[in-house]
């Protein structure tokens, strides 16, 4: 399975595509969003004023500007409320809809952060086994992609992220 594991800056990834972590209006903000914003520079938010913004659990593409990677998929997902108000669904639908996206605009490598697990709330394991699960469904029934990078900005979601692709994939190596 071409799925890899690692702590850092999504920011300076060598993919095809990042994801971005966005909010609804596409406009930048904190954490993960504002980081890509920054790094990609103006351009990238020009592009983004131009979409009108993005419901949440769906997927958009811009070019990736000054960034390393050639195009960012902005996807929104949910804010955590309990997970009593469709937040797995939303949440697993951001992965499927930004792959789906990508294999649709030639995209063989991308890389995803820990989307909601930041100010929106998620908690960190369901999020990762959201993650990882919905990643590993594509790869097996749609593939066109080459490699998958989750992208964790610190130990507790690395190891979140490792532990929920060993359950899966037991023989993995993780």
């Amino acid at each position: 399975m071409p799925i890899q594991i690692l702590r850092g800056d999504i920011t300076r990834l060598d993919v095809d595509a990042i994801v971005n972590a966005a909010n609804e209006s596409l406009l930048g903000g904190g954490g993960v969003d504002g980081a890509i914003h920054r790094a990609a520079g103006p351009e990238l938010l020009e592009e983004c004023r131009k979409l009108g913004g993005c419901p949440t659990g769906e997927a958009r593409i811009t070019g990736g500007y000054r960034l390393p990677a050639r195009h960012v998929i902005h996807t929104v997902g949910p804010v955590w409320r309990g997970g009593t108000r469709n937040e797995p669904a939303l949440l697993a639908s951001c992965y499927r809809s930004s792959l789906a996206l990508a294999v649709e605009n030639g995209v063989h490598t991308i890389a995803f952060p820990a989307i909601s697990t930041g100010v929106f709330g998620y908690p960190i394991a369901e999020a990762a086994a959201i993650a990882i699960g919905e990643v590993v469904r594509f790869l097996r029934e749609q593939g066109g992609i080459d490699r998958v990078v989750f992208v964790c900005f610190n130990e507790e979601v690395e190891e979140a992220h490792r532990r929920s692709l060993e359950r899966l994939l037991p023989d993995s190596g993780f």
